[in-house]
């Protein structure tokens, strides 16, 4: 499960518009919004310290206590949305959501798999594609799941594992189609078999060429005997 909650302290923001967005960015201070109850609050973070809140166990499904000027009660929130930097990757904007923690929220929670390399159709050759990604799920700020495991070792090729196929842990509900399908193994594609069909003709080739080679000796060798034969019979 999620449930971590981390403190977040943040400044508000008196001064808007793009120059001060920018003026904040080149000092290491990422600029963002909390989303309330009540009017929007234009807030600003450093970056080192947004970066240590998300990188904690939960990720970006931390819950985030976040502190206005260091005073006041903090605000449960979420990371509702956020802008990279296309060049250097960075976090350029965040959007953060107050949430009340007894009420259920929506999020998307990422899909990982599991036991690829044991799968018998990947060994046999197969490929596993992964068409979902992540899931849309409606839970307790506390009890959305950092993410799910879905185990694949045992896939053979032409097998489909779906949404339903996914442990999902109670208080957890899915709003996804569970007909959704998750994961495949597929057999290899012509283009890959008339490459290997390539590569072992290229192969035979060679080896054909190599025993044309080992008759040449045997022809010198008969010079040989007939260049004796001429010497003694003179």
């Amino acid at each position: 499960m999620a449930g971590e909650r981390t403190k977040l302290t943040v400044t508000k923001r008196e001064q808007l518009g793009s120059r001060e967005t920018r003026r904040l960015r080149k000092q290491g201070i990422v600029p963002g919004v909390l989303y309330g109850r009540a009017e929007p609050i234009a807030i600003a973070v450093e970056a080192r310290e947004l970066r240590r809140a998300l990188t904690g166990k939960a990720g970006l499904h931390s819950i985030l206590d976040v502190e206005i000027d260091g005073t006041g009660d903090p605000h449960a929130s979420i990371l509702k949305d956020y802008q990279l930097d296309k060049v250097r990757g960075g976090v350029t904007h965040i959007d953060l959501q107050e949430v009340r923690l007894d009420r259920p929220i929506h999020a998307s929670v990422a899909v990982h798999l599991h036991g690829a390399e044991d799968a018998p159709g990947v060994r046999e050759g197969g490929v596993l594609s992964q068409p979902l990604r992540e899931i849309n799920v409606e839970a307790l700020p506390l009890e959305v799941p950092e993410h799910f495991d879905l185990d694949v070792s045992h896939m053979g090729i032409g097998d489909t594992l779906r949404l339903a196929d996914i442990a999902v842990p109670d208080g957890v509900t899915l709003l996804d189609d569970l007909e959704t399908v998750a994961a495949t193994v597929t057999a290899p594609s012509r283009e890959e078999e008339l490459a290997e069909g390539e590569a072992v003709e290229g192969a035979e080739g060679e080896a054909g060429e190599g025993v044309e080679g080992e008759g040449e000796p045997e022809a010198s060798g008969e010079s040989g005997a007939e260049a004796s034969g001429e010497s003694g019979e003179g």
